[in-house]
């Protein structure tokens, strides 16, 4: 089990993960209307990390653009 925190901005121009030092940053186009972008975060750091979507969760920060994330 990982955990970590991650800064997010949604409605970017573009989809991007970036980890710089203790902290991953994650650029989504969604907008943080209905989960969408929380989704995308999910999707993108699945990707990032080379896991299933299914292993990682927002464990705090639901509707912050600060979020600690867990990958089980």
């Amino acid at each position: 089990m990982i955990r970590f925190t991650v800064s997010v901005k949604a409605g970017a121009p573009k989809n991007e993960v970036q980890q710089r030092n203790d902290v991953v940053h994650v650029w989504v186009k969604s907008r943080a209307e209905g989960g969408k972008a929380n989704e995308q975060v999910i999707e993108l750091l699945a990707k990032f990390f080379q896991v299933e979507k299914s292993q990682i969760f927002i464990v705090s920060g639901e509707k912050s653009k600060h979020k600690i994330i867990e990958i089980v």
